[in-house]
This record gives C-alpha cells, sequence and structure tokens, in this order.
C-alpha cells in the first residue's frame, strides 16, 4: 500500500517476544502466492489459530482489548529466512509501524520496501512501552518521520530513531523504488547523456 507517512499516532498491539523470526511471521505453507494480497489473514498464523482454524482467544491479535496500526515487537524482529513475504503479512494485517530494539536487517528493509516502518529504541524504552501498554491497553505512541522520534504519550518520553535517507524520502513520498527512478527519469536520462 503505497500511502504517504508523516505522523502516525495510534494504540499499539504489543508482542513482548524475541526472537520472532520469518516463519513464525508467516509460514512456509503460505508461500506459494506471488501476489501480496491475502497475506495479512495469516500473519502469525499459528499463534493466532488452533489446528481447526479457530481463533485462539490468548494470542494478542485476537484480544478486542488492544487495537492500533502499531506493532511493538520484542528484540531481533523478523529473523530466519529472507522473505519478503513476511513484510506483506504484516502490510496486509494493517500494521504501519513496527518498533522494537532489534530487527534483522533484511526484514528491516522488505518493511520499508512494503510501506512498513522499522523503528529502533533502546531496550530500556521498548520496555517501558511494554509496561505502559500492559497498563492500559490504549496507551497512544506518536511516531514522527519527519523529526525521526517516537514518544510513549503516557509518560511522554521520547526517542530519536535513524532511517536511511532515500527511505525516508520514499516514505514521506508514497514513492517505491520504480516510483522513485520515473520521478527522476530526467536526471537519469540526462546523467546517460553526459
Amino acid at each position: 500500500m503505497k500511502e504517504k507517512f508523516d505522523i502516525i499516532t495510534s494504540s499499539c498491539i504489543p508482542l513482548p517476544l524475541e526472537n520472532v523470526d520469518t516463519d513464525q511471521i508467516i509460514p512456509a505453507r503460505f508461500l506459494k502466492a506471488t501476489d501480496k494480497k491475502g497475506f495479512g489473514d495469516n500473519l502469525f498464523r499459528d499463534w493466532r489459530y488452533d489446528k481447526d482454524g479457530n481463533p485462539k482467544p490468548d494470542f494478542v491479535l485476537n484480544d478486542t482489548s488492544y487495537s492500533g496500526i502499531i506493532l511493538v515487537a520484542g528484540k531481533n524482529f523478523g529473523s530466519g529466512s529472507s522473505r519478503e513475504h513476511a513484510a506483506w503479512a504484516i502490510a496486509g494485517y494493517g500494521f504501519r509501524v513496527v518498533i522494537s530494539s532489534f530487527f534483522a536487517d533484511i526484514h528491516k528493509n522488505n518493511e520499508l520496501n512494503n510501506f512498513v516502518l522499522p523503528v529502533v529504541v533502546t531496550e530500556s524504552f521498548l520496555q517501558e512501552l511494554f509496561q505502559s501498554i500492559e497498563n492500559d491497553h490504549q496507551t497512544q505512541v506518536k511516531v514522527d518521520l519527519p523529526n525521526q522520534t517516537v514518544t510513549n504519550l503516557s509518560t511522554g518520553k521520547s526517542e530519536h530513531f535513524d532511517i536511511n535517507g532515500y527511505k525516508k524520502h520514499c516514505l514521506m513520498n508514497g514513492l517505491d523504488d520504480v516510483d522513485f527512478l520515473v520521478q527522476n527519469r530526467q536526471k537519469v536520462e540526462e546523467h546517460e547523456n553526459k
């Protein structure tokens, strides 16, 4: 979904588990499709549903007291295989931001390529977020891409996050890599003609 990114304020879905790999995000049996549609339905499939396809009431995505377009995840999110389908599932579910203290590099880039902003925070800030969300399931978090800050609105604490300048430009303008090249076609042609 190519939607311009600026400032997002939302409640959060907490997933305080470390080392969540891409097979847990989207199991391998769903990787046959080459179209991004429908992957959100199978996000965390084996954690969300039992073997008969019934929702597991104790899994956070099935708990209606939580809502929002920000996923707050434990350290080392997106490890394992480099499947882009994991980012497709996260975006397809409706998440716009994933906050963690560490992302696997390939998964982090796959999220950026799918218009999901991975925000890296300190471990202490992450734990504070988890505590705030546990205390109040409707805790609001503000993610300000132009200023590269994330703020826990229940405590007022804020942190700066890093992002590649090119990816920031693309997110803020709703551009994927091809859109960016097309937008700069004249510059590319001028360079080729030199």
